[in-house]
């Protein structure tokens, strides 16, 4: 075996060293580490720190100020191969959420989720550039859906482990988030000797572009950015401070999410693939409408924890978007394209939580109404979406007076 790789694009492979395979367990081991931070935080929070949803909201908006500054990430690419650059935040994000324990106060929780965040949000946007690079279009969708399987898989470790640390040996947070943090990175640093340099099959900008004919996906994000945040931060706070759930329970609604992910996941992008993008993300939408709906009148505990099972699943069709702009794009335009759409889709994400945290103090129920209207935004922009999304027919319609627009910027 030779390190360097000739074939970016490799659907099955004679030995382990694949860079699919690779993309895999990197991904595993973000879910593991994250999943544990994400299941831990409303109790961590609110026992430790005695938070509000106005504190709460704030912090949210801090972990996504990184992801507002994602489009930075094409300028390390002037320094870093995209490989070493995932791995490298893949340790900052152990690193941050290992030491998260140690700082039990406002702003000691406000500087580890900075931390742990920008590991994430680097990670995040160079593994899905990686991916549509890596992966062929015909079996972008199924691979996904089985990243998605392997992403539920990893956080079922870390809900066991929290069981194990946390309920069976009885040991406090400080424990449980260092445990995790340091399995993470031993697995960081084993990918990093075990796997070689895989190449890239075309070389990527290291520049800021924007396209026209892009226009559509990246309105797509700016949304998708926004109602993701009200399920991540509000659906989930709700379950804490207006049911009670211990985090015992977070922790058991959350192993049913990704039960239900790993089961169903590599289903969903093999339909995906099948039925096409535009009638996924149709699908995605109205489910979304109806969901953010409902959790604004929610009296009853059990159907609340069914609704967040379904968004969570909902999730899963999101790959569409993904897929819509791999079959759209220049090669070139991926790794800088990514960078780009991380940044949109955080503009909403940055600002969102901080407002709607003080909006929760007096409206709960408005908030879940907004999102119900970022899902409608979504619906009437996905019925934009072409059958066959090609380049050259990236949407059915585009405002006449747009003009292509390129922005390069070289530091």
């Amino acid at each position: 075996m030779t390190k360097t790789q000739k074939t970016p694009h490799i659907t099955t492979a004679p030995t382990e060293m694949n860079p699919q395979h690779l993309l895999l367990w990197m991904t595993f081991v973000m879910s593991m580490v994250f999943a544990v931070w994400q299941a831990l935080l409303n109790n961590f929070v609110i026992e430790r720190a005695a938070f509000t949803g106005a504190e709460i909201g704030l912090l949210q908006s801090l972990r996504e100020v990184p992801g507002f500054l994602a489009f930075t990430a094409v300028f390390v690419l002037l320094l870093l191969q995209e490989q070493t650059f995932a791995l490298l935040s893949l340790a900052l994000l152990c690193i941050g959420v290992g030491i998260t324990g140690w700082y039990p106060d406002v702003i000691g929780l406000y500087l580890t989720t900075i931390l742990m965040s920008i590991g994430f949000h680097y990670f995040e946007t160079i593994n899905q550039s990686l991916t549509l690079q890596w992966v062929s279009k015909t079996d972008a969708p199924a691979f996904m859906g089985k990243a998605l399987a392997w992403r539920s898989a990893s956080a079922l470790m870390g809900y066991g482990a929290i069981w194990f640390i946390m309920t069976w040996l009885k040991l406090d947070y400080v424990w449980m988030y260092s445990i995790i943090g340091c399995c993470g990175l031993v697995m960081v640093l084993a990918m990093s000797i075990y796997f070689p340099r895989f190449a890239i099959g075309s070389i990527q900008h290291k520049h800021l572009v924007f396209k026209k004919r892009y226009w559509l996906y990246y309105v797509l994000t700016f949304f998708s950015g926004a109602r993701r945040q009200i399920f991540m931060v509000f659906a989930g706070f709700m379950m804490v401070e207006k049911f009670g759930y211990s985090v015992s329970q977070i922790t058991g609604l959350f192993l049913i999410n990704y039960v239900i992910n790993l089961l169903f996941a590599p289903t969903i992008g093999r339909i995906i693939g099948h039925i096409g993008e535009r009638k996924a993300l149709i699908i995605e939408y109205l489910g979304l409408i109806i969901i953010f709906s409902s959790y604004a009148y929610v009296e009853n505990a059990n159907f609340a924890a069914g609704l967040y099972v379904i968004d969570h699943l909902l999730f899963a069709m999101a790959i569409a978007m993904k897929t819509y702009f791999q079959k759209i794009a220049n090669k070139q335009d991926i790794a800088s394209t990514m960078s780009v759409s991380f940044t949109i889709n955080h503009i909403a994400a940055v600002i969102i939580p901080a407002l709607l945290g003080i909006l929760w103090l007096t409206s709960p129920k408005a908030v879940f109404f907004i999102g119900t209207g970022f899902a409608l935004c979504s619906l009437l922009l996905a019925f934009n979406v072409p059958e066959n999304p090609l380049p050259g027919k990236e949407t059915l319609w585009s405002p006449r007076k747009m003009k292509n627009v390129k922005i390069d910027v070289i530091t």
